[in-house]
């Protein structure tokens, strides 16, 4: 029997006519996790002012290589946030120069900021020269405050 009521339908059928997925189809751990770091990513070079349509591609082509990366071992999915920053980090150093600048270290040369555990959960920017977690990533807005420099440093 048919119930017009959606609570009664259970988890429905699949995709509608159009091809999309249904209302209560779940979304796949690594589909989650790949949404979650380029939210996390594009929320730090947004916090930066750098999020341009040329760096948002970047992101993109990280989360496509880190999908076949999870897919290879699906271990590693609680480690795509960190890759995909670091992913994007070194991207924009070959192209930009230095993402994130520290804000810790006023003194001496401009550097970036590290991602730590390199490979591991939880991934948060840190200072390596004065050994100070800075922010977890996705969160450098919360951390740099009003008033930060918008553009990747130089080399």
């Amino acid at each position: 029997m048919h119930s017009d009521n959606p609570e009664d339908s259970g988890p429905g059928p699949g995709p509608d006519s159009s091809g999309a997925p249904g209302p209560s189809r779940p979304v796949a751990p690594l589909e989650q996790a790949l949404h979650a770091a380029r939210a996390l990513v594009l929320a730090d070079l947004e916090a930066g002012d750098v999020a341009r349509p040329d760096i948002v591609s970047l992101v993109e082509e990280s989360v496509a290589h880190r999908r076949w990366w999870v897919e290879q071992w699906p271990e590693g999915v609680a480690y795509v946030s960190g890759l995909v920053a670091q992913d994007v980090q070194d991207a924009l150093l070959e192209r930009y120069g230095r993402w994130p600048v520290c804000p810790v270290c006023a003194e001496g040369d401009p550097h970036a900021l590290d991602v730590e555990p390199e490979l591991g959960p939880d991934p948060r920017w840190v200072c390596g020269k004065a050994g100070v977690v800075v922010a977890a990533v996705g969160a450098l807005g919360v951390a740099a405050g009003p008033g930060e420099p918008g553009e990747p440093g130089g080399s």
